[in-house]
């Protein structure tokens, strides 16, 4: 199968663009004058590329290059100023791992509320509930409510949810370093899993090269909103390394 004709993600000229107040009152009064004065920051500058079905791809650069920007407008956290972004297929993101949970509903609770905001059907959840409590391991907590859990409770029962929702599109950034070492180990694992499907694509952000070049094929470097590189991993992490 040629994964060329099947286009996941496309970014054509995608431009974001935020405007930096002096202050949160200089913000806020911005938002009712054009007069408030400010500063441009172009955190992706006229960006272009694809990514096909079954790649996996790191995305390479210092803080500031983008690459959390890039992540937000693929799952529509927020949206590009200019240019077109297409993705086709249901994203799982492995983000802010504790972020979006009801704290007032149980973990169970939580996993059909957060399987249903990823659009899976009752029947769907039904089938990977006892996969993600499972790989979750958080024992009788499963049952209790959401503010009795620590960040890190938080951070296994998201990753459960992300890595068992059966995506399209698994998008990765600094997730696994989550939890003690076993369980790192066993995430890392799980994600192999998932890519041995070759219909799975991978959209990987780290700031560890080895890590990078044991989970993607292709590596995109950029820096300050721009597209500098776009090859194989290896040919990519020699790039960055060149420009650090």
């Amino acid at each position: 199968m040629d994964i060329r004709n099947n286009l996941v993600i496309r970014f054509d000229h995608v431009t974001k663009l935020y405007k930096l107040y002096k202050s949160d009152r200089a913000r806020l009064k911005g938002l009712f004058s054009k007069k408030v004065p400010y500063k441009e920051n172009k955190a992706v500058n006229d960006m272009s590329f694809d990514i096909f079905r079954g790649e996996s791809v790191a995305l390479l650069g210092r803080n500031g290059a983008g690459k959390s920007t890039i992540l937000k407008m693929v799952t529509g956290v927020t949206f590009p100023t200019e240019g077109e972004i297409i993705v086709n297929g249901k994203v799982s993101a492995l983000l802010e791992l504790g972020a979006g949970f009801e704290p007032e509903s149980t973990g169970k609770e939580n996993i059909r509320f957060k399987c249903s905001l990823m659009g899976m059907t009752e029947s769907e959840i039904d089938e990977v509930q006892d996969d993600i409590i499972k790989f979750a391991d958080l024992g009788d907590y499963i049952d209790q409510p959401l503010r009795s859990y620590s960040s890190g409770m938080k951070a296994r029962l998201g990753f459960a949810i992300s890595v068992n929702a059966q995506p399209d599109i698994l998008i990765v950034d600094e997730a696994l370093s989550v939890g003690d070492k076993n369980f790192k180990k066993k995430c890392m694992k799980k994600v192999n899993e998932i890519m041995a499907d070759k219909n799975v694509t991978l959209l990987f952000v780290t700031h560890s090269l080895d890590t990078a070049k044991e989970f993607c094929k292709r590596g995109i470097v950029l820096e300050k909103g721009r597209l500098l590189f776009d090859g194989n991993i290896t040919d990519a992490i020699e790039y960055y390394d060149s420009r650090n």
